[in-house]
């Protein structure tokens, strides 16, 4: 861990929050809100039928092949992944599993077999072993001036199979965002091939990674990919097979559509303070989700939209995301052990990869010393009274189903037709000042 230690820093932390910062902090009380939130019963049966229908339709002589998994925090990828070995194997194929994550896990090969293990993706889980290697090779140009690297097993092996969460990308809009052609593009080019990929900016994403996906399909390198679709949950909403010529595609466009239906929101229009629990790169590229929270932090990008937040305070980091927190720039205010749980080198260099894109992202926001003066902070800088602070908290960014408003929010909750779990309460800060999680509060 290549960290900071804030511990100096709380004597002085502390005695500012107790010259300057507001006192009193509003009540909440739980709301649920309610939407259809389809789930795909029999996973591991409908992932095996998808992964087969592919792999017969393509025809191609079974061999080794490199399966490729990222990470994100994708609901029930241990399942997914070994259902998709299996079904691989059942065909003749002779699977093994390499990290597509780009630089993430601070782009050594050690790291990266470390995150996939933190989701329970290890041989003994999936049967399938992992190889790790930061290697890469240069297939060709995706575009003009465009190389277009592949991990070096993989182009090895002849052959790769990805898994992928399609959803809305955090930075771009474009036919395909997140998905199996991303992870094509970027993640299976590790460190160089990501940062490539990035050189444009924002908007050379939106041509770069369908063209590097067709580039794969003509290489004969892309088998075909597995696509998971997660509903407002945080639950497998669909699973579906995309040949190699569909990925990158029309069919990958349409999964990109439902996934846009079925992504979590947070309903109000504005809202001054918004608390959240936990932010990680397997919550979020950008550790909170900019479709959520509406801010994108990227030089030249306008931001608008709903909601409109006036302060954020996020209180930690997911295990999962290894002390990379990417996309804290988006936090105004956090406690010192969030601080101290971020790894410089981690972050650092998943920043310096991303190029244009993330060089707002991994500013730091002003640090307190617990969660409660976090919290007092971002309340007193939006400047009103706890009776008229509209404050949200929230678990993280998947999971927003359940929240905590305060009175001042009530009103529209009730006009967006949420449901209200109880009365109103004290937030919940330990003798330390640390907040209890949502889900434990509700």
């Amino acid at each position: 861990m290549n960290g900071l230690d804030p511990q100096p820093l709380l004597p002085m932390l502390r005695q500012l929050a107790g010259r300057l910062l507001v006192t009193e902090l509003p009540p909440v009380a739980l709301v649920r809100q309610h939407f259809q939130a389809p789930r795909l019963e029999g996973i591991e049966a409908a992932v095996c039928e998808e992964v087969g229908r592919v792999l017969a339709a393509g025809g191609r002589t079974p061999g080794p092949v490199a399966v490729g998994v990222g990470s994100r925090g994708i609901a029930n990828l241990e399942l997914v992944v070994r259902a998709s070995v299996g079904a691989l194997k059942a065909a003749g194929w002779d699977p093994f599993i390499v990290p597509a994550m780009g630089s993430h896990g601070a782009a050594t090969a050690a790291g990266q077999a470390d995150v996939l293990a933190g989701f329970g993706v290890t041989e003994e889980r999936v049967g399938a072993p992992v190889r790790a290697t930061m290697e890469t090779v240069v297939v060709g140009e995706a575009l003009p001036g465009v190389p277009w690297h592949a991990d070096s097993l993989a182009v090895e092996a002849g052959a790769v199979f990805l898994i992928s969460r399609v959803k809305p990308h955090t930075s771009f809009r474009g036919p395909v965002e997140s998905g199996p052609a991303k992870m094509c593009a970027i993640g299976l080019g590790k460190q160089p091939g990501a940062q490539v990929m990035h050189a444009a900016g924002a908007a050379g994403l939106a041509e770069r990674i369908p063209a590097a996906a067709r580039l794969a399909e003509r290489s004969g390198l892309l088998l075909g990919a597995l696509a998971v679709v997660e509903n407002q949950r945080d639950e497998t909403a669909l699973a579906r097979g995309l040949s190699a010529a569909e990925v990158g595609g029309e069919a990958e466009s349409e999964l990109l559509r439902r996934a846009r239906e079925l992504m979590p929101r947070i309903p109000f229009r504005e809202i001054d303070v918004l608390v959240v629990d936990r932010m990680g790169k397997d919550i979020s590229g950008t550790g909170m989700d900019t479709n959520v929270i509406n801010r994108f932090r990227i030089v030249g990008q306008e931001e608008s939209g709903r909601p409109l937040i006036q302060a954020i305070a996020v209180l930690g980091l997911t295990e999962n995301t290894h002390g990379n927190a990417m996309g804290i720039g988006n936090a105004d205010y956090v406690p010192a052990r969030l601080l101290a749980g971020v790894d410089l080198e981690a972050l650092y260099t998943n920043a310096l990869t991303a190029g244009q894109i993330a060089i707002e992202r991994p500013h730091l926001p002003m640090v307190l010393a617990d969660d409660r003066d976090a919290v007092r902070a971002a309340v007193t800088a939006v400047g009103r009274s706890p009776q008229e602070t509209r404050l949200a908290w929230i678990h993280d960014t998947l999971h927003t189903e359940v929240m905590a408003v305060s009175p001042a929010l009530l009103g529209e909750a009730r006009e967006l037709g949420l449901e209200l779990l109880g009365e109103p309460r004290e937030l919940p800060f330990d003798s330390r000042g640390e907040l209890s999680s949502l889900l434990v509060s509700s």
